[in-house]
C-alpha cells in the first residue's frame, strides 16, 4: 500500500538547499562551485573549509553529500523505502497503517519516511516514530514531556531521531487502540 502524501529525503533536501541559500546567500550552485575551488579531497578537509566559510549544520552535510555522492536512502522514493522497512516482515506492515490512520484524525501531520522509521510530524517538529524493531513488534515512539512510563508506555532508548521519551510495543493491529489514540494526541498537542 502507498501512503499518499508520504514525504521523503527530497523535501528534506530541498529543504537543506533552501536553509544553505538562507544563511549564506548564494545557491547549492554556487557553493559546489567553490568547493570543487577549495582542494578538499576528503570529507573531513571539505567539511572543516565548509565550518571556515560558516557553512554548519544541515547546509554543511548537503554540500558533502554533493561533493561525495548521496546515501541510497536518500535517492528511494517514501513508498520504497517503508517497503524496505517491513520486506522480511509483511505482517506487520498494517500496525504502521493503523498508526498513520489515527495519526491522520489529530490534524496536520506530516508523513516522512526515513532510512528506518516513519516520523510524525505537526507543522513544529517531530512527535511520534513507527518502527519495525524486531520481526513480531513495531515500536510507536512518542517525544512526551515527563512521561508517566509503566503499563504499556515503556523508556524510548534511541528510537528514530533520538528525541523519543516513550514507546509502545505493537505486535497486531488490534493493539492499536483508544489507548494509543490518547497518547498520540498527547505527543501531538505537546509539540504542536
Amino acid at each position: 500500500m502507498s501512503i499518499p502524501g508520504a514525504r521523503d529525503w527530497r523535501e528534506m533536501t530541498a529543504w537543506m538547499a533552501e536553509l544553505l541559500k538562507r544563511r549564506t546567500g548564494d545557491d547549492v550552485e554556487t557553493w559546489n562551485a567553490r568547493v570543487r575551488e577549495s582542494g578538499a579531497h576528503d570529507e573531513a578537509s571539505l567539511r572543516a573549509w565548509l565550518t571556515e566559510q560558516g557553512v554548519t549544520g544541515y547546509a554543511q552535510t548537503l554540500l558533502v553529500m554533493e561533493r561525495f555522492g548521496y546515501p541510497d536512502f536518500f535517492l528511494a522514493t517514501a513508498d520504497d523505502l517503508i517497503a524496505a522497512h517491513y520486506a522480511d516482515r509483511p505482517a506487520l506492515r498494517p500496525i504502521l497503517d493503523a498508526v498513520l490512520v489515527r495519526a491522520g484524525q489529530l490534524g496536520e501531520v506530516k508523513v516522512q519516511a526515513r532510512k528506518t522509521f516513519v516520523a510524525l510530524v505537526t507543522p513544529r517538529r517531530t512527535f511520534a516514530v513507527v518502527q519495525p524493531t524486531t520481526r513480531r513488534r513495531v515500536d510507536l515512539g512518542l517525544r512526551l514531556a515527563d512521561p508517566p512510563l509503566g503499563g504499556r508506555l515503556r523508556a524510548a532508548s534511541s528510537m528514530g531521531n533520538g528525541a523519543m521519551t516513550a514507546r509502545i510495543g505493537l505486535e497486531s493491529v488490534e493493539e492499536v487502540d483508544d489507548e494509543v489514540d490518547e497518547w498520540l494526541r498527547r505527543a501531538y498537542e505537546e509539540n504542536t
